[in-house]
């Protein structure tokens, strides 16, 4: 049995005849929302045969199974990135995980840098596409044919009835969202001025240092990808701010009660609903 069947049947023992319908992943200075999870149960990453764990300050590195919007979930509050050395092998146990759980679709969050002057700091930006810049896919290698064909399509890899879905929400909700495209790089230094003048030529019109890894995985195993962007900060050379991993967490605490709200609501409004 691999690691990822012994995790999900050692998570099965822990909260039996429990089936989450959506996996959510939860970013820089976001882990809030997994606070709002009722009748919870949480596994620390440590505590999960070959889970990974994240050294990036604002991830709590713990999974946590409950109802959030009278819907069940799976939340991953934190994740790992490439920059800190994660291979393919370490996003695979996370979205594989989800999968094997039950969920049908994930809800994707992260903090990124705005490449739009009109959309600034404390602000979200629903995801409608994105640009791999980290070179590399996390499916390289011999392809596990339990989870997905060899090769799979990448349009409309963010679900066009899901971000109609959350477009309606936010409106309901009076919460500004603008959507755009990810631009995902390595990291983990922050880009350089020239960079982001060449990421805005490219249409890109966010950046930042994870998420892409996880919807190239999910969309492999057939889940349902929705993915929002907390912005926090302008991109390099945009204002005079200087870029911190603090003012990340600073600004992605300020949107993150937005963004629970909308990801709350939008998970009720799916309640009665296939996903």
């Amino acid at each position: 049995m691999s690691d990822i069947h012994s995790t999900v049947k050692y998570i099965q023992s822990q909260k039996p005849n429990f089936t989450p319908r959506v996996g959510i992943i939860l970013g820089s200075g976001l882990g809030a929302l997994g606070d709002e999870i009722k009748d919870s149960t949480a596994f620390p990453f440590s505590s999960l045969p070959g889970f990974p764990t994240s050294s990036v300050a604002g991830h709590k590195n713990q999974l946590i199974l409950g109802m959030l919007g009278n819907m069940p979930v799976a939340c991953m509050q934190g994740r790992i990135h490439s920059y800190e050395g994660a291979d393919s092998s370490a996003f695979k146990t996370f979205i594989r995980t989800m999968k094997l759980l039950g969920c049908e679709m994930m809800f994707i969050t992260n903090a990124a840098g705005s490449l739009r002057e009109e959309v600034g700091a404390g602000q979200l930006m629903l995801i409608s596409d994105h640009i791999n810049f980290q070179h590399r896919n996390p499916l390289i290698g011999p392809n596990d044919d339990e989870f997905g064909e060899r090769f799979h399509p990448m349009d409309n890899a963010y679900d066009p009835k899901m971000r109609k879905r959350i477009h309606d929400v936010a409106k309901k909700l009076k919460i500004p969202l603008a959507e755009g495209v990810y631009m995902s790089v390595t990291g983990p230094s922050f880009e350089t001025p020239a960079e982001i003048r060449a990421f805005r030529i490219l249409g890109a019109d966010c950046v930042g240092m994870s998420t892409v890894p996880e919807v190239i995985l999910a969309k492999h195993c057939g889940l349902r990808v929705a993915a929002i962007s907390s912005i926090t900060n302008l991109g390099a050379g945009m204002s005079d701010e200087s870029l911190s991993h603090t003012g990340t967490l600073h600004y992605a605490q300020i949107a993150a009660k937005n963004l629970s709200a909308l990801i709350i609501e939008t998970l009720e409004s799916l309640h009665h609903e296939p996903c």
